[in-house]
């Protein structure tokens, strides 16, 4: 009878954890380092879902590249050695031409335009489309609206972009931008201060927290605020991996990420007027209103360029446009 007892007992407990969250732990890869918003966002996942779950799920943040470049990440994620991410738009480009209309220039005017379109239903196209690629596309969290460095003159206008050799990301829509308004942009994996600071290329654009949490005011002399691009991060998981959890789970981590990445967008913008005000003390020259119609002209005719020709991308991005005017 005891014997019979405990064998319905193990039933019982099986059955339980079975439709229960099981023990599940994940890789989640960000190339850059503690501090910056891809690790504000995996921490607090971190931190949120140990909790939410009663510490069934775990999560271990490898940080600052050490799996990899954000390719090399995304490879991974496909192949489900690696469970999560949070990725920079640009490096999607190679894998689904859809989330290159998130970089097209100057589409978006604020954060809460921001929010609108990528919490919305055209965000959701985008996450719903990376699926081809076997990735699961969960939220969007915040890189910022990039701005223009260099070391070598103010820039006020595009003539002034001309010759620069800028770092930009392994992106053909970012290339296209800088290209279309006179740099030599070159494609360049993170982390770049020591090219920054050895001369190879002249000047970044990124985000004001990039300035802040690398140092970059040690080796810049001028920023512009050009805002040319709202550039977003993505979340995403393995789509085979995520096909394996059971619903509850699903819900929990898509539910927890994006309270995660929430977070993340109101930490950031909380923290930029302090970070202007830092870099001006530290001795950069920020051109603060640049000729922005002029930079918006330069890059007006990219949305008619092979990158937007496929039909869903060329589709969204009218869509977006439309929505945005």
């Amino acid at each position: 009878m005891k014997k019979t007892v405990l064998f319905i007992a193990a039933v019982a407990l099986l059955a339980f954890t079975g439709t229960a969250m099981a023990d599940i732990n994940i890789k989640l890869a960000v190339v850059t380092k503690p501090g910056s918003a891809q690790n504000i966002v995996a921490a607090k996942f971190e931190e949120l879902i140990a909790q939410r779950s009663g510490g069934n799920i775990s999560v271990k943040v490898y940080h600052s590249a050490s799996l990899g470049n954000e390719t090399e990440i995304l490879q991974q994620i496909q192949m489900n050695t690696i469970q999560m991410a949070v990725i920079t738009g640009g490096p999607f480009d190679t894998f689904d031409p859809i989330v290159r209309v998130v970089s097209y220039p100057f589409l978006l005017k604020d954060y809460a335009q921001a929010d609108a379109i990528l919490d919305g239903p055209l965000g959701a196209e985008i996450l719903k489309s990376l699926e081809r690629s076997k990735i699961k596309g969960l939220c969007f969290s915040e890189n910022g609206f990039r701005n223009l460095s260099n070391n070598k003159r103010p820039v006020n206008t595009p003539e002034d972009v001309k010759g620069l050799k800028i770092r930009v990301m392994s992106s053909t829509i970012h290339k296209s931008i800088w290209q279309a308004l006179g740099a030599n942009p070159t494609p360049m994996p993170w982390p770049i201060y020591t090219e920054l600071e050895q001369g190879v290329i002249d000047g970044q654009e990124n985000p004001l927290w990039v300035m802040e949490v690398y140092k970059f005011y040690e080796i810049q002399k001028y920023m512009t605020m050009t805002r040319h691009v709202y550039s977003c991060h993505i979340d995403v998981a393995s789509l085979d991996w995520w096909n394996s959890l059971n619903p509850a789970d699903q819900a929990l981590i898509q539910k927890t990420i994006h309270d995660a990445a929430v977070f993340e967008r109101q930490d950031n913008r909380s923290k930029n007027a302090a970070r202007l005000a830092m870099l001006k003390e530290k001795g950069m020259q920020i051109v603060e209103n640049p000729d922005i119609q002029a930079f918006r002209a330069r890059v007006a005719d990219l949305k008619n360029l092979d990158l937007y020709s496929d039909p869903q991308v060329k589709a969204l991005l009218e869509k977006i446009l439309d929505a945005t005017r």
